[in-house]
């Protein structure tokens, strides 16, 4: 099996029932991973977690129930499924899904497991760094802006940092180059923490 880029850009889920799903912390890894390093088993997937065949199993058909995975067609047995995701990304509008049972908190259980996934990701470049060529620890930003913008104006700037991005996948990716991941975020903070 090679590495295989999900066939839809985007998905976007109105309902908190498919977030929900989509918190459980295995389930969002397992998604993660099919989406960054392509198709897998569930035994492969297992082993590189460190869990059973059995648990990875369960939780790709449960992200298959919810149209986010789907088995590999013509590939595999049916004692060794692969499994693919469908999307390169999940897209909510958290004002629509905060009215819905259980949507405040599922959008609060989401937001704080996509914080520790950017920790996650952060930290480990931090320990690669430096065993990256010089060319793309060059082409390597962390940087960090503040702007002074009224809500409509982050929203405005939000929108078009997050076009520039889909425009790149759309129009510039080149297919065969290692992945690159873009972190776009923009907050206020009550206090500046000390």
């Amino acid at each position: 099996m090679h590495e295989e880029v999900p066939p839809t850009p985007a998905v976007d889920v109105h309902d908190a029932r498919t977030l929900r799903a989509l918190a459980h912390p295995l389930r969002a890894t397992l998604l993660g991973l099919l989406r960054a390093e392509g198709p897998s088993t569930a035994s492969k997937l297992g082993q590189r977690l460190g869990e059973s065949s059995g648990s990875t199993s369960y939780h790709l058909r449960q992200l298959a129930g919810f149209g986010l995975v789907e088995e590999v067609p013509g590939e595999g047995t049916g004692r060794e499924r692969w499994w693919r995701a469908l999307h390169r990304s999940t897209r909510w509008q958290t004002e629509e899904v905060v009215t819905q049972p259980g949507g405040r908190e599922v959008v609060e259980e989401l937001t704080h497991q996509s914080l520790a996934t950017q920790r996650r990701l952060l930290a480990a470049h931090a320990e690669q760094r430096e065993g990256l060529e010089e060319v793309w620890r060059d082409a390597t930003s962390l940087n960090d802006w503040a702007l002074h913008l009224s809500p409509e104006g982050a929203r405005a700037l939000l929108d078009e940092l997050n076009g520039v991005v889909e425009r790149w996948r759309t129009e510039r990716e080149e297919p065969g180059q290692p992945l690159v991941h873009v972190l776009v975020d923009l907050f206020r903070l009550a206090e500046y923490p000390s």
